[in-house]
């Protein structure tokens, strides 16, 4: 059975809780993905409208509480409201909490739940399985919601790009200018929704947002600068791929700077040239490839496949030393100076 994504997950809570169907009188909400978590607490919170707030909602941090008194707050009826609702950030902090409690309290609210109450727990792991309290909030309860929010990969990052911007700011976004964003911002979702609310506002309302909109407006990423060096890196034209880095480094005051936030750029885009290029060597045909990296979106799937078709993978050891080595290199382990050691990168990756 396939794993069920972060955003389908996310997708599906999300319109339960706006809709107010199937509501849980517990959820355990967990994951990396702190973007998606804070979303999803955002909609439970508004399950108490504001006027009723000071009698019904309770915000308590693990690390600042106890099982007994968050329990205390969680069996206690709403007032002249449908329902209360109590979040606990960093839910396995409680266990720390001292005074003798642990999370087992917990185990008997499971059971029997206030009918009247919606517990929210959060926090970054779940709780180990193998505990009684895990085995507790394991057990399947019609009551009971348990969501995992996983990191998105960075494959899926457009397709989020371009629902982000559909169903938040009724704009679209073209799959060439979702690709280019993702790569510029990379997995940090609420940096990425910033960077697409600046898109929204900057272009208008009927007009499809493009890579030239992108390229305008996120200028604290060098406009396009590092995604014009790759596309002359990856077609292999060492004049041009010269030209775009001088002129990158002349506009920078902290060249150091620059080659590390492009290092890291080029670490993603080999590490994706470096998959297909194996899996391409195994025998695998385009769809195969496709299917086994788990690339929907046609158009970026297609972009990485061409990239990859100029590199061998015989030639992929050298290019990551050759990343690894300037790495070393900018942080003072040459002689070198820092534009030398830059155009030597693109020197050994073009070849």
């Amino acid at each position: 059975m396939a794993r069920v994504s972060s955003l389908d997950t996310f997708r599906s809570l999300y319109k339960d809780l706006r809709k107010r169907s199937d509501l849980k009188q517990i959820y355990y909400l967990y994951g990396e993905e702190t973007f998606l978590l804070d979303l999803i607490q955002d909609e439970i919170e508004k399950l108490v409208p504001t006027e009723q707030k000071d009698f019904n909602f309770d915000l308590i941090y693990g690390g600042e509480s106890s099982p007994d008194r968050v329990l205390g707050i969680a069996r206690s009826y709403p007032m002249m409201a449908e329902y209360r609702v109590v979040i606990v950030k960093d839910f396995l902090k409680l266990d720390q909490s001292g005074g003798g409690n642990t999370l087992e309290e917990f185990i008997g609210y499971f059971e029997r739940p206030n009918p009247a109450a919606i517990l929210c727990l959060i926090d970054s792991k779940f709780p180990n399985k193998n505990t009684k309290t895990g085995k507790a909030f394991f057990k399947k309860r019609d009551y009971t919601g348990i969501y995992e929010f996983g990191k998105i990969h960075e494959n899926s990052l457009p397709n989020w790009i371009m629902d982000w911007g559909e169903h938040t700011h009724q704009k679209k976004i073209s799959s060439p200018a979702a690709n280019v964003l993702a790569q510029l911002v990379g997995q940090d979702l609420k940096l990425l929704s910033t960077e697409i609310d600046k898109l929204c506002t900057f272009v208008d309302s009927d007009t499809v947002i493009e890579i030239d909109h992108v390229k305008k407006i996120t200028e604290s990423y060098r406009e396009y600068s590092v995604i014009e060096l790759k596309e002359a890196v990856v077609s292999r034209n060492l004049e041009k791929s010269f030209m775009i880095a001088e002129q990158m480094l002349h506009r920078t005051n902290n060249d150091a700077g620059e080659i590390f936030k492009t290092l890291g750029f080029f670490y993603n885009v080999f590490g994706n040239i470096w998959q297909i290029c194996r899996l391409r060597e195994k025998g695998l045909n385009k769809q195969q490839i496709q299917q086994q990296l788990g690339i929907s979106n046609n158009y970026f799937f297609n972009l990485q496949y061409n990239e990859a078709s100029k590199f061998r993978l015989s030639e992929m050891p050298g290019i990551f030393e050759a990343l690894l080595d300037t790495d070393r290199a900018v942080k003072g382990f040459s002689t070198l100076d820092v534009p030398t050691k830059f155009l030597l990168l693109i020197k050994r990756i073009v070849g």
